[in-house]
């Protein structure tokens, strides 16, 4: 850029070219226009929308959301009247000439290849579904779901095709949000997921929950077995969807929802640097390897605010977050983007399932690669509000934090009612890196119907500070299997006699004090109840007595996850 190029772009009036609409570059474009009214704004897109909400695509394929037009965030003629910003939809975006400052066009209706000039260039192509080269995979009737045109396509498909029985291959976000959608149409549903578990980003042990979930609402599950094909069967109407293991299911219809990978052509084709992940690298104002090119959204690789490794986050908020910051960048302001740590939420049925910061399997990960980052855990289940008011329902919460200062790292729950609400709390704990000893002193609403005195996030604060503080050390049910340890479980007889792990010996809290002389002193002590605070009772006796003990977290209700999902993590 020229000095005198320069002086214009600092004065606010740069002409600003982006690539892609939708979060990112439909944000820039329009963060731009609020700082600068004598900026010159052009956006090319190269589909027929400039700005929708892929988000409820799987509700309009499920009838929830019936009016196309509502994904329809902003048009082209809002976009003019509003900000006075040129939006050219159906306009690729070919090549990006660096030396020349200029980018080449191509109208997609006509044919017509033209440049234009910029200043500072916007790079928002998003993100692309995964269509792996497998045997059959053009057959027609298998789907990817990612534009306003993708969903059009299966709601014909449904209806024409009268389909009854579907397979959804992948079960993340949009596998699991489509399958629901699916079967409140009537179609029997069959997850094909090549890993051990749905939902891959929270650990295996919070995604039990949610597998039980879906089978009670009549989804059947393939886990831990890939697809190796597809096949058109000889009625000449059914896919026969083919998997690793040798198993076949037949269907009318199939989701591809395996994930989504960064567009980067035309990135890579200008020569800008590009990172290990795949993504177009960026520092934090979203500036490219080159100083007059910038770049947000799903194609873009940031730094994950935990554990400061570089990630691919392809969320909505982010990508918006980071549209306002290069334009704030591009216009002089000193913006500069914090990293991504992940917050986001499913729900599936009647079940809630929020994540925020680093999961355990991200943290262990690491330690193999990369500097490892010491961490702990602590489960609890509590009520999502007053017990004593009507209606409360359970949620199970999984807190990671550092052992050494009590850092929060992550958070994952999951729960029917007032979930998301907590993760949301903890997410901007850590982003102001906050302790545990911050959650449990956090002062939240309160009222029995939303709440209760002391919330599940100061609960969950409260249990893991007490492990920093060495008040109150807890140990995993991993920790019991082929362990030499003395197992207690402080339940009534009655619960103990409905089920418990082999070798645990009952001594309920209420008798435990007058029996301490029943316990070993030479070997470790581990203590369970139902959810742990029995438990936790009993661990603080039983230390201030002189014995070695551990409360187990999360007590019996979490066995069953834990022991499922023992070799996972």
């Amino acid at each position: 850029m020229t000095p005198s190029e320069e002086a214009k772009r600092q004065a606010g009036q740069p002409r600003i070219l982006v690539v892609g609409g939708v979060a990112g570059g439909a944000s820039c474009a329009a963060r731009a226009r609020r700082l600068s009214e004598d900026a010159e704004i052009l956006v090319f897109e190269r589909g027929p929308y400039v700005s929708f909400a892929n988000c409820g695509l799987p509700y309009y394929v499920g009838d929830v959301i019936t009016d196309e037009r509502s994904l329809l965030v902003a048009t082209p003629e809002l976009f003019k009247r509003r900000f006075n910003i040129d939006v050219r939809l159906q306009s690729e975006v070919r090549a990006v000439d660096r030396s020349g400052q200029e980018i080449e066009v191509r109208n997609v209706a006509t044919g017509e290849v033209y440049r234009e000039r910029y200043d500072a260039l916007v790079l928002a192509p998003g993100s692309a579904p995964i269509r792996p080269p497998l045997p059959g995979i053009d057959i027609p009737g298998i789907f990817t779901l990612r534009t306003i045109p993708d969903s059009r396509q299966m709601k014909q498909w449904i209806t024409e095709r009268k389909v009854e029985r579907a397979v959804v291959v992948g079960g993340g976000f949009i596998g699991l949000e489509t399958t629901e959608n699916l079967v409140r149409r009537g179609i029997s549903v069959t997850i094909v997921e090549m890993l051990p578990q749905v939902m891959p980003p929270i650990d295996p042990e919070m995604a039990m929950p949610i597998q039980d979930h879906l089978a009670a609402n009549g989804v059947t599950l393939h886990l831990a077995d890939g697809v190796a094909g597809f096949a058109q069967n000889p009625d000449g109407h059914t896919i026969a969807v083919n998997t690793r293991s040798g198993a076949s299911t037949t269907c009318d219809m199939v989701l591809l929802a395996i994930g989504v990978r960064p567009e980067t052509a035309l990135a890579k084709g200008a020569g800008l640097e590009t990172g290990q992940l795949g993504g177009i690298r960026v520092n934090d104002q979203m500036r490219t390897s080159d100083e007059h090119i910038w770049a947000v959204g799903d194609a873009v690789e940031v730094r994950d605010f935990v554990t400061g490794d570089w990630a691919l986050i392809p969320l909505a908020g982010p990508a918006n977050r980071q549209g306002r910051i290069a334009a704030d960048a591009i216009l002089g302001r000193d913006s500069r983007f914090r990293g991504v740590q992940g917050t986001a939420v499913c729900r599936v049925f009647d079940m809630t399932m929020p994540a925020t910061g680093a999961s355990e399997k991200t943290l262990r990960r690491r330690g193999t690669s990369g500097q490892p980052l010491p961490h702990e855990k602590v489960y609890l289940h509590p009520g999502h509000h007053a017990n004593y008011y009507p209606g409360a329902r359970p949620i199970t919460m999984k807190l990671i934090f550092s052992p050494r200062d009590g850092r929060v790292l992550g958070a994952q729950a999951v729960g029917e009612e007032g979930v998301e609400k907590r993760i949301d709390a903890i997410a901007m704990a850590i982003q102001r890196g906050s302790t545990v000893f911050d959650l449990e002193q956090a002062e939240l609403c309160y009222a029995p119907q939303f709440g209760t005195a002391k919330d599940p996030v100061n609960v969950a604060g409260m249990i893991a500070a007490n492990v920093v503080r060495g008040d109150a050390p807890v140990a995993h049910w991993k920790d019991v299997f082929g362990s030499k340890a003395f197992l207690l479980d402080v339940r009534e007889p009655g619960e103990f006699n409905m089920g418990h792990p082999e070798g645990a010996v009952n001594i309920p809290l209420n008798s435990l004090r007058p029996r301490m002389n029943e316990l070993p002193r030479d070997r470790e002590i581990l203590v369970y109840c139902a959810v742990g605070q029995r438990a936790y009772y009993a661990t603080r006796a039983l230390r201030l007595h002189g014995l070695n003990a551990r409360n187990i977290s999360g007590g019996m209700k979490s066995y069953n996850a834990q022991w499922q999902t023992r070799g996972a993590l």
